[in-house]
């Protein structure tokens, strides 16, 4: 058994939550006070960024990023909104406290690795979140790279000029 099935096991014996499609849910924190120092872990990706994300259920419920506030590393706002969403949609804000490091990429793709790794993280903490952040597209991995530059090419696709004669 790995260690990920041994964490879902654990979490399925402290609580038997079923969550429906609709948005009333409550949480009772008291049963995930047996969990300790455990922690849920999810890996996002987008682009060339890469994000490791770990949700702690004991501590101060705030967002790190590389060690320093999340407000900090992400000075645009919409930029904290896209980090945000995924536990905005599961109505976990103030619930854990996120430690995350991120490298590679761009900051734009860096919130948007972010965000898909706080959505795996949350479906480690419970298997039934899986639907709800399925259907807001946050559990879906965007594939779209930078295509590679072709010989011959001045870049993926631009061809140098073409004289007739």
């Amino acid at each position: 058994m790995t260690k990920e099935e041994e964490k879902i096991e654990e979490v399925e014996e402290v609580t038997s939550l079923s969550i429906d499609d609709d948005d009333d849910f409550v949480i009772n924190e008291d049963d995930f006070k047996d969990l300790g120092d455990k922690y849920f872990e999810g890996i996002g990706r987008r682009k060339t960024s890469v994000a490791r994300v770990r949700l702690y259920t004991k501590g101060d419920k705030d967002i790190v990023v590389n060690e320093v506030d999340y407000k900090e590393y992400f000075k645009i706002a919409d930029h904290q909104s896209i980090i945000l969403d995924s536990l905005e949609k599961m109505k976990s804000m103030g619930r854990f406290r996120v430690v995350i490091t991120v490298k590679g990429g761009g900051v734009h793709s860096q919130a948007e690795a972010i965000r898909h790794g706080i959505a795996r993280a949350l479906v480690v903490f419970n298997p039934d979140y899986r639907k709800r952040l399925r259907k807001a597209n946050f559990l879906t991995r965007d594939s779209r790279m930078k295509e590679r530059k072709k010989f011959g090419l001045k870049r993926a696709r631009k061809a140098p000029q073409w004289s007739k004669r």
